[in-house]
């Protein structure tokens, strides 16, 4: 439950009569709250920020507005969460109308978007911004989506685009920033900014900073290369072990690929996805030229000295670090459930289908709830769907339509890698030829100074990211490579070669997936889906599930799996095509009557083709298999209750495996053998209330401090960690034993160990192995030393009860798990990198959550940071294919992006409490629920 008692009071109650939607009696508080903004934020603040400045965004909801451009008349019905829907006769006037009222809602979540995938936030926020922005104007995410909206892209879904922009555009027609939203009003204090006019290839470029957040393994490309500077190959593969087929299943497990056919069939196929193995999952990869190459695929560094290349990584990581996020963490600790069951095991006789992607947590919410729906489906009007919306594009990314209904995981599909080139005047080395590089000059316009120029360079692998960066250019010219690479010469860069690069059609896919009828017409719109690659579930009416896997998805030849970077100069190493959709995995009406998807492995050892080698491990997957199955045993049936049950599931399969080891550990002291005790009789659920999940997971985060962190070099472990280790490539004072003091160089919420999945499979391998390295840790202070696994365990043991005893107080009674676990819900701009003035304004929380890192209820957590929520499930829903109105769904935050709108956060304490809002779908259904009726005429 929130604790900003101000900010959880003006966020209440519902609308009332007025055109936006305002609560009656509201003014006082109003008031109240502009008295105490003006004694926070001083005289010039308070004077403007008066009552008429908060409401003056606020959009109207009733009555009608006139808005040119539309053929024929408009309903918007909103339920009393604000919840449109949307009633029209033409596509383009629905979209035209989806666009209106995105912008009356979220225009300036919408207007920083467009600045970020462009590489124009200097032009909002000024010189602070310049940095990010050179880095995304050398991605080119704006003028790829140009080339998308120019070449690629079909005329309907173009139609369709224009239309929105119109929409949009008639909203911003005549208002000025204060009316638009509050932030525009904060804005004018620090510059004169004015939004500008909406552009489909605005919508487009959105597209790319999705597919950006949901890249694939490029972290871990990274974190592999990085971690040579202070461990070995053996080291290395312990960090990053094999999938284990064995335990936990993959998707598909009925069919597959067919060698003679070439094909992937959804009978028939190789193999049960039995067995333990290197596979796809391995992270042991084939390593490259850069070091020699080295088992377990470490890459950089084999020989000699690597700092040059780690330091080159280390730079792209602290750029990658500052970039703001679209969707997710900068591609960490991005996850997803969601699952189907057919008819055969459903109460309804029908299947149910979930989903709730895991994502940064966000004020607004990524996603915006609503409804499209063509009053007479036809030719003319082609879509009744609803679902989760992106504000600024058209159409439904997740949700259902009159037929079918489908959600999205994050595949993890590798479609990113990093080139080292070597650099050698105006072009860089391929083969046994120096080839030009193709150069474009940008001009990022700043805020309140003298506009910037860069020069972005581009290989055949393509862009140079290292020229962003003045620490990268000065290590490039001191990388160290193996024998086999070129001379020196001008040194060497880093280049990216992403899918995402290259003009697609993701956007038809939308549109396609919207209107789906059956399978068929969903497998041939999913193949639309090129970037990013997700897993797809769906479900339809007539009683049939199914699961793909669509997207553009590269191979590589046969030295190089894309698990570690790789020498650019060498052919050997590049691109060798696409997996051909035929050979895509997918399920259709498998046997066992249910499909789950949670970002573990797509298909078993036996696939042809290296789809990553950095699946997620399988222990949310597998939990939900396992839910499913004890459901559905001796022929139970799953209710829409149960699925959503499901969603919230907080058992932890870490503490499943350390709790009877821990609590056989003879504790000497009193204090901590009474924290030890709250883990007798513990059922593993990590509720917000409870005290033995917070001591757990403190000591979960101390084991792996203790076995893994510490032995873990600077570039990956948190920034402001400092220790005394044995020297390793670095400089600095020695101490008596010759150690040198490093300190950690990541941010809290990226560092490693993380404490995710990957690293709940490392320690459960290590388990047996009792007197492993790992196991060991030098006494610090009056903590004793550790020499096998069980003192390491009691070392964590008395260190989790010291650090609770600070965190939470001497008396473990009032100690939880959600007073460790909190949410913040921070405003991206304004509300991170404001004045605190304007962070009161627009920032609320915290709330106390259950769940954790690899548990169903993912409410990720970095162990290495801290305990604070960094990543949620972003929305949960669940979709009764047997009577859509009896589907279920919620929203992190709410409709609306204005602060003190009674939407702004009104579903999130719900959400909070695991709760899930009625959905109506049906025109009856929907007009029952309403509460605000706008009628937008041409």
């Amino acid at each position: 439950m929130p604790t900003d008692t101000t900010a959880a009071a003006a966020s209440t109650g519902q609308q009332a009569a007025g055109t936006s939607g305002r609560k009656k009696g509201r003014k006082g508080r109003l008031l109240v709250l502009v008295l105490v903004l003006a004694l926070i934020g001083g005289v010039a603040y308070g004077a403007y920020w008066s009552v008429s400045t908060v409401r003056a965004s606020f959009p109207q909801t009733k009555g009608s507005i006139t808005l040119e451009g539309l053929s024929g008349p408009v309903d918007v019905r909103r339920d009393g969460y604000g919840i449109p829907q949307i009633y029209a006769s033409s596509d383009e006037d629905l979209f035209m109308a989806q666009g209106y009222v995105q912008a009356q809602d979220r225009f300036y979540e919408m207007d920083v978007r467009r600045h970020m995938t462009s590489g124009r936030l200097s032009e909002m926020f000024g010189a602070g911004q310049v940095d990010n922005d050179a880095f995304l104007r050398t991605l080119g995410w704006d003028r790829i989506a140009k080339q998308e909206y120019e070449e690629k892209l079909s005329p309907a879904t173009k139609k369709y685009l224009q239309a929105y922009a119109k929409g949009v555009n008639a909203y911003l027609e005549g208002k000025e920033g204060k009316d638009i939203s509050l932030e525009y009003a904060a804005l004018s204090f620090e510059n004169d900014y004015k939004p500008g006019a909406w552009t489909p290839v605005d919508s487009v470029a959105w597209l790319k900073a999705m597919a950006w957040d949901l890249r694939g393994n490029m972290q871990d490309e990274i974190d592999r290369a990085l971690l040579t500077s202070r461990l070995g190959p053996k080291q290395i593969a312990d960090l990053y072990p094999s999938y284990p087929y064995s335990r936990n299943k993959p998707i598909v497990q009925e069919g597959g690929y067919d060698e003679g056919s070439g094909t992937f069939e959804a009978e028939g196929g190789s193999g049960d996805g039995e067995g333990e193995g290197d596979g796809t999952g391995s992270g042991e990869g084939a390593g490259s030229e850069l070091g020699g190459g080295t088992e377990g695929g470490t890459g950089a560094g084999a020989e000699g000295d690597a700092a040059g290349f780690e330091s080159q990584l280390t730079g792209l990581q602290r750029v990658l670090e500052d970039l703001p996020t679209a969707v997710g963490v900068n591609g960490d600790g991005i996850g997803s459930n969601s699952w189907v069951v057919s008819g055969d095991h459903t109460v309804s006789g029908k299947p149910l289908l979930a989903n709730d992607p895991h994502l940064s947590a966000s004020l607004p919410s990524v996603w915006y709830q609503m409804g499209l729906h063509c009053r007479s489906v036809s030719d003319k009007c082609r879509y009744d769907v609803t679902g989760y919306t992106f504000a600024g594009m058209p159409g439904v990314i997740i949700g259902h339509n009159q037929d079918i209904a489908w959600g999205l995981t994050n595949s993890g599909v590798d479609v990113t890698d990093l080139y080292l080139e070597k650099i050698t005047g105006d072009g860089y080395q391929y083969g046994d030829k120096v080839v030009p590089f193709e150069t474009r000059e940008e001009t990022i316009k700043v805020a309140g100074g003298a506009s910037r120029k860069i020069v972005v360079r581009e290989t055949n692998n393509g862009p140079l990211l290292s020229d962003r960066s003045d620490e990268l250019v000065r290590t490039g010219k001191k990388a160290t490579v193996d024998r086999s690479a070129p001379d020196r010469g001008d040194g060497y860069a880093v280049a990216l070669r992403w899918t995402a690069l290259d003009p697609g059609r993701t956007m038809d896919a939308v549109f396609a997936i919207n209107r789906a009828k059956d399978w068929d017409d969903f497998r041939e719109a999913s193949e639309l889906f090129e970037v990013p690659s997700q897993n797809l579930v769906y479900a339809d009416t007539e009683g049939h599930i199914g699961y793909t896997l669509p997207g553009r998805i590269p191979t590589r030849a046969e030295k190089h799996d894309g698990s570690v970077p790789a020498p650019g100069w060498d052919p050997d190493y590049e691109w060798t095509g696409w997996v051909d959709q035929d050979e895509l995995p997918y399920e259709f009406d498998p046997e066992r009557g249910y499909i789950v998807t949670a970002n573990q492995a797509v298909v078993d050892e036996d696939y042809p083709y290296t789809l990553t080698t950095d699946w997620g491990y399988g222990a949310r997957s597998q939990r939900i298999n396992d839910l499913i199955q004890s459901k559905i045993k001796d022929g139970g049936k799953i209710s829409t209750d149960d699925m959503r049950q499901m969603q919230l599931d907080n058992s932890s399969a870490v503490a499943k495996l350390l709790v009877p080891v821990l609590l056989k550990i003879d504790v000497d002291d009193e204090h901590v053998r009474e924290a030890q005790k709250l883990l007798e009789g513990w059922d593993y659920t990590q509720d917000a209330d409870s005290a033995a999940a917070a001591y757990f997971n403190s000591v979960w985060r101390n084991i792996l401090k203790l076995s893994f962190g510490h032995k873990l070099p600077k570039e990956v472990r948190v920034k402001g960690q400092c220790l005394w280790v044995e020297p390793a490539n670095t400089t600095g004072p020695a101490d008596e034993a010759g150690k040198v003091r490093e300190c950690g160089q990541r941010s809290a919420s990226q560092a490693q160990p993380d404490g995710g999945d990957r690293w709940f499979e490392v320690v459960r391998r290590l388990m047996a192995d009792e007197d492993s390295e790992w196991w060991t840790t030098p006494k610090r202070g009056t903590r004793p030393a550790a020499e096998n696994r069980d003192q390491l365990f009691k070392r964590a043991l008395i260190d989790a009860r010291w650090e609770l005893t600070a965190k939470l107080g001497k008396d473990i009674d009032t100690w939880s798990w959600g007073r460790l676990h909190r949410l913040f819900l921070d405003n991206q701009t304004l509300g991170t990198d404001g004045p605190g003035f304007v962070k009161f304004v627009l920032n609320r929380g915290p709330w106390k959550l259950g769940g954790g890192e690899a548990t169903v209820n993912a409410t990720g957590w970095n162990a290495a940071g801290g305990y604070g929520v960094v990543w949620v499930p972003s929305m949960r829903m669940v979709v009764n294919l047997g009577d859509l109105d009896k589907s279920r769904w919620i929203n992190l935050t709410g409709a609306s992006g204005h602060a003190y709108n009674a939407h702004y956060v009104d579903q999130t304490d719900k959400w909070a409490e695991g709760e899930l809002l009625e959905w109506a779908y049906s025109e009856k259904a929907v007009e029952d629920s309403t509460t605000d009726h706008l009628v937008l005429k041409p």
